[in-house]
Order: C-alpha cells, then structure tokens, then sequence
C-alpha cells in the first residue's frame, strides 16, 4: 500500500506568454513541469519526476514519484490527461515487476520502461507526456489512441519480441508496427513522426538494428530520395535478458504530407544515409495553432559523420547543443536547453565522469510550445551517448 501523503517544500515558476516552466522541490522527489497552455484547444504538459534519495531503496523512490504524481494530478495537473509515460529505472531485472504491480490500476496510456540508470544516482525517474480536451483509448492492436479534433495520435511502448538477435527483433518490431498502421489506415512512411529504439549492449546489437531498418525501410518507400523517420538508437535494457531491443512510436493520422517537414543541418550534420543508417535529423509538424518539433538521437559527430573530441564528454555535450542550433530555426531557442549541461556543471563540476559520455544521457522533460505564429512549438530532443 502507497501513502498518499507528500510535502511541497519548494516551487519555482517561470512565465513565458502561454509557457510556463514549474520546479517542484519536495523531500523525496524534484518535479520539473513544462507547459503550454491553449486558450482553444489542447494544453500540453511534460512532466520529469525525479527521485532525490539516492539512499533510499528502489521501493522507496518508486513510492515517492508515484505519491508526487497522484499529487501532481489532483493539483498542477487537474485537467491533464496522460498520454505516453516512460520509467527509467537502474535495474530492470529486479525492478520492473514491482513497478507494474505497482501501477497495473493507473495503467492509463502508452507505457515505456527502460533500464537506463538516471546519472544522479538514483533509482527511478520519470516522464510523462499530458494533454487537455482529449479522449482516448486502447486499441484492439496494442496502439494507444489520443483523439483531439481531425487528428488521432498512436502512442506504443516498449514493444518487443524474442527474436534469435537484433536484426530479427527489429525486422520484426518494424514489420508488425507497419501492420498495425495498416489495421488503422496508416502507413509508416507517412504517418509516423518518431521512433526509439532502445538496445541491449548496443555496441554489440546496434548493427543488427540498423541493417533490419534498412531493409524495411526500403520496402515501405523510405530512402534518401524520399525521407526517413525520427529516431533515437540508445543503449536500454529490457527486464528480460533475452530482448535484444525493444521500440517507442509515435503515428499521427489525418496528418497531411503539406503538415510534415523534415530539419536538416548541412554545416553541422551529414545526411545519415552518408555513414548507413536511416534517419532523419528532425521533424515538424504544423497544425491550426502551433508547430510540434521532433529532433531525433543528435551526438557530438561534424557533417562527415566523424565523432567530434572523443573521451572529452565536456566539448562533446556542448558539440551536440551547436549541432542542434545548427538546425535552421531552432537555434534561437536552444538557449532553453542549456539547463541541462548547467546540470552536469553543477552535479559534476570540472569532473563530469568519462563513463556519462558512453552511456545514455537524455534530456526528455525539456520541452517548449510556441505559438504558430512564432518560429517554433514544441520540441523534443534527446541526446545520443557517444561512442569511443
């Protein structure tokens, strides 16, 4: 049994015309809160739940950010609806049973759990992505449906098989996902805006992902003459040793083709298709009101493809931010990014351990929605851990 019980010690805000930013500071958990709000239509939350006792053990932790966001719901979220969640947790083995018994009653969107140890330490962490004025559902298929006005947004977590390796887990992940686009009158070139791809010992496996999205991807007219989907190929582990990978999407259908744009930055990034992978830089939708931005796994790499101050994870995180301002339009706003490399400075001053830069580092929770009459929404990044 949970207590429901939590103290708010601290709370910071931060105003920006129809965006707020919310820091929460309890005695267990730090909260980060993003928000755009609608005047007509669909409001925005993306929510990071944090576990602050390092020393506390995982049941504790898991407790303390299921407690913060029970609270969060009847408070500073009231009216939120949540869409897609993922868990990071240190230990999926021993781990993610406990959650999912746990949380199995509030299973209430898309779910992802990944092994993808948080840096400060802890246990768990969480994101969740909300939304106002929507409705949604499960599909018969295993895709969770978000419905707001012409559009339906398809959300799936940590979809994952048996496979002999990688290649066959992700051949068949990918083959499976175009079958259920189909069953919803979708299809992946055209209606999916983003995928993850987490892979166990990924230095091992991340070759057999690549070759097997290759290869599908052909099939279903995504080449470098036409475009390629977002994406992020991560080191993450699975509760099961025998998952090799397992896959986040994220389809929208009514979308438009005039809707969807694709973001390049030739003086920064090549073209993946250059080094042999398959995946676009970024991309953006644009709706009534605002324009989402969805910008894929970016690393400390130049427009050759070759890794940029290698063993250095310092000049590595500050490459990965200028690659991303790279990115026409989104330059602007990347100073709302630097947060996160002013968290590594203050967790790890002049000493930011080597053993971050060849792990997962990610910045999810950071996000901002402009106005469509402004240059940019939402946008989502993620950070891709470097290779040796």
């Amino acid at each position: 049994m949970r207590k429901s019980k939590i103290e708010l010690l601290v709370i910071e805000k931060l105003h920006m015309n129809n965006k707020e930013q919310q820091n929460i500071q309890s005695e267990k958990t730090l909260t980060e809160i993003f928000k755009y709000n609608a005047e007509a239509g669909a409001s925005e939350y993306h929510v990071m739940i944090h576990s602050t006792k390092p020393e506390d053990t995982y049941e504790e932790q898991l407790n303390a950010v299921l407690n913060t966001y029970d609270n969060l719901l009847a408070k500073e979220l009231k009216g939120g609806v949540a869409v897609f969640k993922r868990y990071f947790l240190s230990d999926a083995a021993n781990q993610a049973d406990t959650l999912l018994a746990l949380t199995t009653e509030g299973s209430d969107c898309a779910l992802s759990i990944v092994e993808q140890p948080p840096l400060d330490g802890t246990k768990i962490a969480l994101w969740v992505y909300l939304q106002t004025d929507i409705q949604t559902q499960v599909l018969h298929n295993g895709l969770f449906e978000v419905k707001h006005g012409a559009y339906r947004h398809l959300w799936a977590g940590s979809a994952f098989n048996r496979a002999a390796n990688s290649e066959y887990q992700t051949r068949l992940l990918l083959n499976d996902y175009v079958m259920q686009l189909m069953e919803q009158g979708c299809r992946l070139a055209d209606h999916c805006i983003r995928t993850w791809f987490f892979v166990q010992n990924v230095d091992v496996n991340y070759a057999g992902v690549v070759k097997a999205r290759n290869e599908v991807f052909v099939t279903q007219n995504l080449t470098e003459k036409t475009h390629y989907i977002s994406s992020t190929g991560i080191g993450g582990r699975h509760a099961d040793p025998k998952v090799l990978v397992q896959m986040d999407t994220y389809a929208i259908a009514g979308v438009k083709p005039e809707q969807i744009h694709f973001l390049y930055a030739p003086t920064h990034l090549n073209p993946t298709y250059e080094y042999g992978v398959s995946f676009e830089r970024g991309t953006y939708v644009d709706y009534g009101d605002r324009r989402q931005v969805f910008i894929s796994g970016t690393a400390s790499i130049n427009n050759k493809g070759e890794v940029v101050h290698p063993g250095d994870i310092r000049k590595q995180t500050e490459r990965m931010w200028e690659n991303v301002e790279g990115i026409p339009s989104l330059h602007q706003i990347c100073k709302c990014f630097q947060s996160v490399f002013r968290s590594c400075n203050l967790c790890f001053g002049n000493e930011i351990p080597l053993d971050i830069g060849i792990t997962a580092m990610e910045t999810l929770g950071e996000s901002i929605t402009f106005d469509r009459n402004e240059p940019i929404t939402m946008l989502r990044f993620q950070c891709l851990h470097s290779y040796r």
